[in-house]
């Protein structure tokens, strides 16, 4: 016997939500632990270099599960084709039509809901998940004040790339405050509730870094201004040694990805975290204001 593993994030035109991963992990541990062979079969636009479901020979496997999702459509129909010497099993999904073709193809429907049946916990919730360290990413828009010296776009795009390999939960956020846009936050409380939460910041915005280390949170801050500006300016004002800057050089890469690395293995370090300030920074510059009002 020898099981091959399917669902939505198995096809090409298909779609990956973390459910449907998820459930197809639930299902893989479950027949590992029965002693059942199997293999996943994923998109290749999803994980390029998987199995995909053209190189999962019919002939190799006994038996095909469909795990999660909704049961329709012509994908799900092909599969019936394409694997029609194999006992076919879906579990955990969604029966919208029971005459469906997509539905009635399997030998076996085993539906978390089903007009026909009550409805039965989701594989997803069965499934153990690694935790991995959640990021705020708070990037500056262009900041054309800065000329020639600008290197927003070409800094962007490099750090996002970057941190697109970093096994971590990204959480995009934005210090502009709108009321009007629900995505946004409405008050500084917003934003400064969600990013005492998280376990690092990755900015290139001076309130990024500043709003993390006074809530406690390392930052690694990227100046997007050639040689340095406002953002290095802030970190030596705080004592803050995870900077990183693209200097006065113009050619790509501007950033080391080496660099970036060691900085961020060392915000998420116990060291990193201890260098985070224990309270208020200086209120010198409110005492330099009332002694200017009052001269």
């Amino acid at each position: 016997m020898r099981a091959l593993v399917t669902g939505w994030p198995s096809f090409l035109h298909g779609e990956a939500t973390a459910g449907d991963v998820l459930a197809m992990e639930a299902v893989r541990r479950a027949l590992d632990g029965a002693g059942i062979g199997c293999d996943l079969a994923w998109s290749p636009v999803f994980r390029p270099g998987g199995l995909d479901l053209d190189r999962a020979e019919p002939s190799g496997y006994t038996h095909l599960v469909f795990a999660c999702g909704p049961l329709h459509g012509a994908q799900i129909e092909e599969l019936h084709d394409r694997y029609a010497r194999c006992q076919r099993v879906a579990v955990g999904v969604s029966v919208i039509d029971p005459d469906d073709p997509a539905v009635t193809g399997f030998d076996a429907v085993l539906p978390r809901d089903d007009p026909r049946s009550a409805p039965r916990h989701d594989l997803a919730a069965l499934s153990e998940s690694a935790r991995v360290p959640v990021a705020g990413v708070v990037l500056a828009p262009g900041q054309r004040e800065y000329g020639t010296r600008r290197r927003h776009d070409r800094i962007q795009a490099e750090l996002t790339e970057w941190l697109a390999d970093r096994e971590c939960a990204r959480l995009p956020l934005d210090t502009r405050l709108d009321p009007r846009d629900w995505r946004l936050f409405s008050t500084a409380a917003e934003l400064e509730s969600a990013l005492c939460r998280l376990d690092v910041v990755v900015t290139t915005r001076l309130h990024g870094l500043v709003l993390a280390l006074k809530n406690g949170v390392p930052a690694l801050a990227v100046d997007p201004v050639a040689g340095g500006a406002k953002v290095a300016a802030q970190a030596r004002a705080w004592s803050w040694p995870a900077l990183v800057t693209s200097g006065e050089r113009d050619e790509p890469p501007l950033l080391d990805p080496a660099e970036l690395d060691r900085w961020w293995r060392w915000c998420l370090s116990p060291e990193g975290a201890g260098r985070v300030p224990a309270g208020p920074p200086s209120d010198a510059l409110l005492a330099d204001l009332l002694a200017a009002l009052r001269a």
